[in-house]
């Protein structure tokens, strides 16, 4: 059984060739909401040089993004469900566009605080695109090629994270003779192009997809309720969110508060090498897919990041500090790969399953603060521990699909 699904995915391919440009279409997103994530975690040093802030203050920008994903998940689902996927993804792309302009009245001297409702408004509409774009790449191709093709998507999120960072490292660090980098800048540019693809996505059409449950090629009996799997999958998304952007909330941080770098080199191995590798940990993991079952990948990956953050927690010096960036390569297919597995299967339950999912990204509101309070009463070193325990979970899912993959 399992050598004749290894099988069928390596011939039937990532995307099925009749939706080849509307996977084009959605991965374009993937990579601004990447990159306008990506932003942050600039940002966060930014302020605390700039308005003296503590790490944990500074942290409310993500639990303002990553909060509304909590509060709009199920809203957008609905929302989605009734007008459609194209409908969907232009009224998250106005929210992001719109949300983004509202920097232009900010200045430097503005109190923190003035940031967090644009913030939000831009949580909001990447909650809308997220919630349409996760489910329906799953859906542009064979079923046991749904992980794969996930991760393929998702790698240009990726690539966006890398952009952001890397042009907002530049913006924000340079040496301007003390002179302060104005925000809305950025932020404007971000909302300017935002628009123009909400508009370019008002002029096409998307084909609107039915769940395997109705595709004749591919029936699965009708489900009535959402079991414990699925549930186990969400809880390990909200503590695999919490590891994730806790890591890239404090990697300036953890790199530069010992003097060990200056925050622009930081926001450089950030972007190159941390967010770098990230990308093509996802780019790799989706190629391997086709060939090898997505669960035993996320149980090697599991005991990567497990690994990885035991190190960076030890004083070990350079070792601790390249442990960190490793790290990148083993969670970069976790997301879409927990996604995709824990909504195998559920036919008319997807989509609402996949809202339910998108609930997830409320660890990003989490972690980034737990760990910040830990980094300002103890250490950045310890504060570590945060994104250990998230990929503990990860690791008990991994090894409990994989005994499941294996009895199938």
């Amino acid at each position: 059984m399992q050598q004749e699904e290894a099988n069928r995915s390596s011939k039937a391919g990532l995307v099925a060739r009749q939706y080849l440009f509307p996977f084009i279409l959605i991965t374009m997103l993937f990579f601004l909401w990447g990159g306008a994530r990506a932003v942050m975690d600039v940002l966060n040093k930014h302020f605390q040089l700039t308005m003296d802030v503590s790490k944990t203050h500074s942290a409310l920008m993500q639990a303002v993004v990553y909060g509304a994903y909590f509060l709009m998940a199920l809203p957008a689902g609905i929302m989605i469900r009734r007008l459609g996927t194209r409908v969907g993804v232009v009224i998250g792309l106005l929210l992001f566009g719109g949300g983004s302009l509202l920097f232009l009245p900010i200045s430097n001297d503005v109190v923190f605080e003035y940031v967090l409702l644009p913030l939000f408004i831009i949580g909001c509409g990447l909650v809308i695109l997220e919630t349409a774009a996760n489910p329906y790449v799953t859906l542009l191709g064979e079923p046991q090629t749904a992980a794969g093709r996930l991760n393929l998507a998702q790698s240009f999120n990726g690539l966006g994270s890398i952009f952001g960072v890397l042009l907002g490292g530049q913006f924000f660090f340079a040496e301007r003779g003390g002179e302060v980098a104005d925000i809305a800048i950025p932020y404007s540019v971000i909302g300017i192009i935002v628009l123009i693809v909400a508009f370019c996505f008002t002029r096409i059409k998307l084909p609107e997809l039915v769940t395997a449950e109705n595709d004749k090629a591919h029936p699965t009996p009708r489900e009535t309720r959402l079991g414990g799997y699925f549930f186990f999958g969400l809880a390990t998304l909200i503590c695999y969110e919490i590891a994730e952007i806790s890591i890239n909330t404090f990697f300036i941080n953890y790199m530069t508060d010992d003097g060990f770098l200056t925050p622009n080199t930081a926001s450089l191995l950030l972007s190159i090498g941390g967010l770098g590798l990230f990308m093509v940990g996802r780019f790799a993991g989706s190629a391997l897919m086709s060939h090898i079952r997505s669960e035993k990948i996320l149980l090697i990956c599991a005991i990567g990041t497990v690994s990885m953050m035991a190190i960076t927690i030890a004083p070990l010096g350079i070792a601790s500090k390249c442990a960190v960036i490793v790290c990148y390569v083993f969670e970069s297919i976790m997301f879409p790969t927990i996604f995709a597995l824990s909504i195998a299967r559920l036919g008319n339950l997807t989509e609402r399953a996949s809202s339910i999912l998108m609930m997830s990204v409320v660890g990003g509101a989490i972690g980034p603060v737990a760990m910040g309070w830990v980094g300002d009463n103890f250490s950045i070193t310890a504060a570590f521990i945060v994104p250990l325990a998230g990929f503990l979970v990860v690791l008990a899912f991994a090894w409990h699909s994989y005994k499941n993959s294996i009895k199938a």
